[in-house]
C-alpha cells in the first residue's frame, strides 16, 4: 500500500486544477463560437474561400490575445483585493487581537464546534498562525482558491486558440 501523506492526498483533488481549468475551458468555448461566428459572417458575405480564411485567422489571433489579456487583468484584480484584505487583516491582528480571537471563535462556532470547544480551537491555530489562520478560516483564501494571472492568461489563450482552430480546420479542409 502506497505511503499517503495531506500533501499527495490533497495533491490528487481536480479542486487543484479548477482555476486554470476554468479558464482554459472557457476560452476553448468562446474560440469555437467566436470563430466560427466570424467565419459564418465572412463566407456569407464573400463569394472566394481566400476572405474567409484570412478573417478566420485574424480572429483567431486576436481571439486568443484578447482571451489571455483579459483573464490576467481579472485574475490580477483579484489577487490584488486579496493581497489588501490580506494586508488589514494583519493590521486588524495587530490592533485588535482579542477581538480577532473572538470573530474566530464564532466562525467555528457556526461550523458546528461547541463555544468552548471553538474557543480553545482559536486560541491553538492563533498560537501557531494567526495570519495563515484568519487569511483562511475569517476570509476564505488558501493555496487551492488562490489564482496565477499568468497561469490563467496562458490556458484561456492556449484554450481559445485549440478551439478555434477547430472551425479554422473545416474552412481549410471544404473543398
Amino acid at each position: 500500500m502506497k505511503n499517503v501523506t495531506i500533501d499527495n492526498y490533497l495533491d490528487s483533488h481536480y479542486i487543484n486544477r479548477s482555476n486554470w481549468l476554468r479558464a482554459a475551458v472557457l476560452g476553448a468555448n468562446d474560440g469555437i463560437i467566436s470563430i466560427s461566428s466570424l467565419a459564418i459572417g465572412v463566407a456569407a458575405a464573400s463569394s472566394t474561400r481566400d476572405p474567409v480564411v484570412l478573417a478566420t485567422v485574424a480572429g483567431l489571433v486576436a481571439g486568443a490575445l484578447s482571451m489571455a489579456a483579459g483573464e490576467y487583468v481579472s485574475v490580477s484584480s483579484q489577487t490584488d483585493t486579496e493581497k489588501a484584505d490580506i494586508e488589514r487583516e494583519k493590521q486588524e491582528l495587530k490592533e485588535m487581537p482579542e477581538e480577532e480571537l473572538n470573530i474566530l471563535s464564532q466562525i467555528f462556532e457556526k461550523r458546528g464546534l461547541k463555544k468552548e470547544t471553538a474557543k480553545q480551537v482559536a486560541i491553538e491555530l492563533t498560537e501557531k498562525d494567526a495570519l495563515g489562520t484568519h487569511i483562511r478560516e475569517e476570509l476564505g483564501i488558501n493555496e487551492i482558491s488562490q489564482s496565477n494571472p499568468i497561469q490563467a492568461a496562458i490556458a484561456s489563450g492556449a484554450s481559445f486558440t485549440v478551439g478555434g482552430v477547430l472551425p479554422l480546420l473545416v474552412i481549410l479542409l471544404h473543398r
